[in-house]
């Protein structure tokens, strides 16, 4: 497959052009990449209108994902998750609400743009005991929240798989949304390897009408590199408007290192990734089910995901986090409860076996409880309104009773525990303190 930025940029390049245009390093540095670093100088083509090497090159991308586009972000998926909210409000049916049914475990970037969108989140709630960033859902459980709504929302939005590795039914789940006529939205960040997967086990190969992909984590892609795909099956307009979407929410100088490492990226996918990766989640599942094997309380999930729940007191998943730091392991992610380790299809044996070395000295223990996300205080304020309301930061151990201004997170998991516009809760504050926010963003109360 050809690389159609690659090859622009690096015969630019090569040809060694005085650079008076931006930026303003001129092609030299102490990176050494700096060459590579240009902006819309004539043939390097325009993010925001390609009509060259960029709109090849996702075309490229699209046959890849099999969809009917598939758009570069160089803003990660937070840009593509705004872009979707967008794209669902321009073609909602006329009887349908400025409502969009989601799980509770969404990025802070949904809230985002519900607020810039104004629009009103309403949660669905997990069906089952789960931790903080987790939300089990049923096809039977969304089928009845969607035939309890007043009126039809604009979407349904769900994450998947989760921080956690948890992956839901998406399939099932898209059947429901489109017997109701609703579209599905899929936050599939953790996920753009899963198309390459034999079956595939990709949103847009399962039903949802628009999902994003942050390509930098599990591809091999610079950070901020992500996709917006739209179904083969979505309606044209979501096709025709979702550049003008994309551009709403996005810088209008993209990294063009970014874009040509998504460049990059299709011809490694096209030449022989299915198989490394198969080898990679091989593996993988043997090191778990050996971990398993030793009484290390593994979480089952996403193939490419080692998730470790902490194991007592003594073993919490900072610790765990801590002693895996100083046996040569940096995880992605650990809080009270998890330490989240995140392989690729780069992963090397010699980082499987140092986890194994790692977990093999490590005694194992009870099974702590995991924290959950608290239930939805008391909605005073809309999203949008409690963003853009004067705010004050309070202590947390004062919040409880506060009205949340910025949604209260810590990144990553970036899942708010306190959503902006709700009645901050008692057990929300605890669970703050617990995880180590000092304080928390809240609206400034008038005199």
């Amino acid at each position: 497959m050809n690389t159609p930025i690659c090859d622009f940029v690096r015969a630019y390049a090569a040809a060694g052009a005085a650079r008076l245009h931006m930026p303003g390093h001129k092609g030299r540095g102490p990176l050494g990449c700096e060459a590579w670093d240009i902006t819309e100088v004539t043939g390097a083509d325009d993010l925001s209108h390609p009509e060259g090497v960029i709109l090849e090159s996702e075309n490229n991308a699209s046959a890849l994902f099999g969809t009917r586009h598939t758009f570069y972000s160089a803003g990660g998926s937070s840009q593509c998750v705004k872009a979707m909210l967008h794209l669902a409000l321009l073609h909602r049916r006329p009887e349908a609400a400025p409502v969009v049914l989601a799980g509770r475990n969404a990025h802070k970037a949904f809230l985002h743009g519900c607020a810039l969108l104004d629009l009103e989140p309403r949660w669905l709630l997990p069906e089952e005991e789960s931790p903080l960033c987790a939300c089990p859902l049923s096809p039977a459980g969304l089928d009845r929240a969607l035939s309890e709504q007043p009126a039809p929302p604009l979407a349904v939005y769900l994450t998947s798989p989760d921080y956690l590795g948890g992956m839901l039914d998406i399939a099932a789940l898209a059947e429901v949304c489109h017997r109701h006529g609703v579209p599905l939205l899929v936050d599939n960040a953790h996920g753009a390897y899963l198309r390459f997967l034999s079956p595939s086990r990709h949103p847009m190969d399962l039903g949802a009408d628009l999902c994003c992909d942050s390509a930098h984590k599990t591809l091999p892609v610079l950070t901020g590199g992500a996709y917006l795909h739209v179904s083969s099956t979505a309606p044209a307009p979501y096709e025709r408007e979702a550049r003008q979407a994309m551009a709403l929410f996005g810088s209008s100088s993209p990294s063009y290192l970014i874009l040509q490492s998504l460049d990059a990226c299709n011809r490694r996918l096209a030449e022989g990734y299915g198989a490394q990766l198969e080898q990679v989640v091989r593996r993988l599942d043997e090191l778990k089910a050996k971990l398993m094997d030793q009484g290390v309380p593994v979480r089952p999930g996403e193939p490419l995901k080692l998730v470790v729940d902490g194991w007592a007191a003594s073993r919490s998943g900072h610790g765990l986090a801590g002693d895996l730091r100083r046996c040569g392991v940096e995880p992605e992610y650990a809080d009270p409860d998890e330490v989240v380790l995140m392989f690729s299809a780069d992963a090397a044996e010699r980082d499987f076996r140092r986890v194994e070395a790692a977990f093999a000295s490590f005694r194992s223990g009870l099974r702590r409880t995991p924290a959950a996300l608290p239930a939805p205080g008391e909605r005073v304020l809309s999203p949008r309104a409690a963003m853009l309301s004067p705010w004050e930061e309070a202590p947390v151990e004062e919040a409880a009773g506060r009205i949340c201004a910025g949604a209260a997170v810590s990144c990553p998991p970036a899942i708010p525990i306190a959503v902006s516009g709700e009645r901050i809760t008692a057990e929300a504050a605890a669970l703050m303190a617990e995880l180590g926010f000092q304080s928390v963003s809240v609206v400034r109360e008038t005199q």
